[in-house]
């Protein structure tokens, strides 16, 4: 099979690095424009334009998916299947009806749970036990095509998108391994979805991280483990912005205090009143510092019992 395929971060790596091994011709490569990042913001490419190079692959970064040009390179490839891991764009019918096996998108959630831009962050969020990888044949509507493959995993109660994220990845190109195998072999089926059980899981923005001390405990660490890496979960102590990256529900019970109090000081951690119980944060990023434990941030700076940590600056 002549494969093109259409993939932008390290999660698509994975998925990648599969096809090239598989045998078959992996005849070009689609992903987003270089972005500015960094403090100095210089163009970066993609993981997944790295890897194009590296191979010396064809390569198309189009601005716009129903760009003329582009859309007459694409077709020129040839493919018969095209496909998609975490490109971070919709895709306009000429493209899904251009090869002849479709376009086979590599998700990360068991649909129809978590369609959209986001399911392992949304998964951690909401505090899921179980998640996973679908392949699906893509149509014209966000993540509603009909499954090829599932293939599930247990979500730690240490797992941060981070981690989630990179474990899926690697799941994620075993899984297109098979559904390629079982493609080229005559024997893959494909199945609706449920549409009753349709969840969604959108884009999240940095404003997103914002820790609203009103909530429970618990769900106040989920959504932290959640958010890391990105946007990242913060909170303000007077003006000073700290991010936080590890914290935990200690207590369940209903507290009078008021949330956002801190409610204790101890060597390794810093408690915090919640609109349920209290959470301890392990791990922090004081605005202007590096990531840090909160053992050694205590080290250096004398905070009180009684301070309040609030949801914007004071």
């Amino acid at each position: 099979m002549r494969i093109a395929f259409m993939g932008t971060p390290e999660f698509a790596v994975p998925s990648l690095e599969t096809l090239l091994k598989s045998g078959d011709p992996v005849v070009g490569i689609v992903t987003q424009p270089d972005r500015p990042k960094g403090r100095g913001q210089r163009l970066s490419s993609s993981p997944v334009k790295v890897i194009a190079q590296r191979e010396h692959l064809p390569l198309l970064q189009p601005t716009k998916m129903k760009d003329a040009q582009f859309m007459a390179e694409l077709a020129g490839w040839k493919p018969d299947v095209v496909v998609v891991a975490a490109f971070g764009r919709i895709l306009p019918p000429a493209i899904l009806s251009l090869p002849p096996r479709g376009c086979i998108n590599v998700h990360g959630s068991l649909l129809p749970k978590y369609r959209g831009a986001g399911p392992i962050q949304w998964a951690l969020i909401n505090g899921e036990t179980e998640t996973g990888i679908t392949t699906m044949l893509m149509d014209e509507g966000m993540d509603t095509g009909a499954i090829l493959l599932q293939e599930a995993t247990t979500i730690s109660a240490d797992d941060t998108a981070g981690t989630l994220s990179l474990r899926l990845a690697e799941l994620g190109g075993r899984l297109l391994a098979r559904t390629l195998a079982q493609l080229k072999a005559g024997t893959l089926k494909s199945k609706p979805q449920d549409e009753s059980q349709a969840t969604l899981a959108p884009l999240l923005k940095k404003e997103d991280g914002a820790i609203d001390w009103n909530a429970p405990a618990a769900s106040i660490a989920n959504r932290i483990r959640g958010l890391t890496p990105w946007p990242g979960a913060f909170t303000f102590l007077k003006s000073e912005r700290w991010m936080i990256y590890r914290a935990d529900a200690i207590q369940e019970a209903t507290t009078s205090l008021a949330p956002g109090l801190v409610t204790a000081v101890t060597k390794e951690a810093i408690h915090v009143a919640t609109g349920k119980g209290v959470l301890r944060i392990r791990e922090l990023q004081p605005a202007g510092s590096r990531r840090m434990p909160a053992e050694q941030y205590l080290a250096g700076h004398p905070l009180q019992v009684g301070m309040h940590l609030t949801r914007s600056a004071a």
